[in-house]
C-alpha cells in the first residue's frame, strides 16, 4: 500500500459472538487489505472474545490489535479504537455488519485519484441513490452537509476518513446513546470534503431494515431524541441558522411518525 494510504479499521464489540466471525471474514476477504484490524471489546459477557482471539490465531499474517475495556457503549468504544489506530485513514465497521470483497479498494482507488476527498461513505444493501429532493446523485457526489438534515445518508460501516480529522472535529460523543454518529459526520461535511459512493458495499445486520429492529437503531423513540440533539448541536455550532434549525426540527418529527407506521405496518404486514 503507498505511503500515506494506510488503513486502520475500527471494531467496537460488545456481545457480538453470533456475528463477529462473518465480519472478520469480510476483512480477510478483501482484494485489498487494510494496514491493521482494531477490534475493541466494550465488556462483551459472551464468548465474543474467545472467537476473535482464536480468529487471530487462524489468521496471524494480518496485524490484529484486541482492546479489552470496560462497558462504556459504542462511541466510547470507536473512540478507543481511532486513538490507537496508526493508520492514515480510518475505517468503521460494526460487528454486525460485512464488507463486499471490493470494499475498500473501491474507496481507496478514488481517494488516489482525487485529492480533495477527506471522507468517503458508500451505498450499502438496498440503499443506494438517485436523488434528495433536487439533488441528484451520481457514482461519486459530493455532500453538502444540509443534505444530511435531509435524509441522513451515512451508516458508520460503511465510512472511510482521514485520521487528522479528529484533530480539528474531536472524537464521538460518547454522553450520546441513540445517533451518536449523527453530529460527528455533520462536522466532518461542515467543514471538509465529504463524498458518497453510490455503489453496494457493505451489507448492514445480515440485511435488517435500517430502523425497527434489533440494535440501537430498534428505538424508534429514543432514536429521535437523538435526531434532535444533532440537530440542537449543528444549530449551536452555527452549522444551520434558527430558521432551518425550525424547519428540520418539523421535518424530523414528520418522518419519525412516518416511521412509525411503517413499523406497525411491516409487524402486521408479517403476520
Amino acid at each position: 500500500m503507498d505511503n500515506g494510504n494506510l488503513i486502520s479499521v475500527v471494531i467496537p464489540m460488545y456481545n457480538a459472538e453470533m456475528t463477529i466471525m462473518k465480519t472478520l471474514l469480510s476483512i480477510v476477504k478483501q482484494t485489498q487489505l487494510p494496514f491493521e484490524i482494531i477490534i475493541v471489546d466494550d465488556g462483551s459477557t459472551d464468548n465474543s472474545v474467545s472467537i476473535v482471539k482464536n480468529f487471530i490465531q487462524i489468521n496471524p499474517s494480518l496485524n490484529w490489535q484486541l482492546i479489552k475495556k470496560s462497558n462504556g457503549g459504542v462511541s466510547s468504544a470507536r473512540n478507543a479504537g481511532i486513538i490507537s489506530a496508526k493508520g492514515d485513514w480510518i475505517a468503521l465497521l460494526d460487528s454486525d455488519d460485512e464488507w463486499f470483497e471490493s470494499k475498500i479498494e473501491r474507496q481507496m482507488g478514488i481517494v488516489k485519484s482525487n485529492s480533495r476527498v477527506d471522507f468517503i461513505a458508500t451505498g450499502r444493501e438496498n440503499f443506494t441513490l438517485n436523488r434528495i429532493l433536487w439533488y441528484k446523485f451520481s457514482v461519486l457526489t459530493h455532500v453538502p452537509v444540509k443534505l444530511l438534515f435531509i435524509k441522513f445518508i451515512f451508516q458508520p460501516s460503511t465510512v472511510l476518513f482521514r485520521k487528522s480529522i479528529i484533530n480539528e472535529i474531536g472524537l464521538f460523543d460518547e454522553n450520546q446513546k441513540y445517533a451518536e454518529e449523527g453530529i460527528f459526520f455533520i462536522k466532518i461535511c461542515h467543514r471538509f470534503n465529504a463524498f458518497f459512493l453510490n455503489e453496494k458495499l457493505v451489507l448492514n445486520g445480515g440485511g435488517k431494515h435500517h430502523y425497527g429492529e434489533s440494535g440501537l437503531s430498534g428505538n424508534l423513540k429514543e432514536m429521535e431524541k437523538g435526531e434532535l440533539k444533532n440537530l440542537k448541536n449543528a444549530y449551536n455550532l452555527s452549522i444551520i441558522n434558527f430558521f432551518e434549525f425550525s424547519f428540520f426540527v418539523f421535518y424530523s418529527l414528520v418522518k419519525y411518525f412516518r416511521r412509525i407506521l411503517v413499523v406497525k405496518y411491516r409487524k402486521y404486514d408479517v403476520q
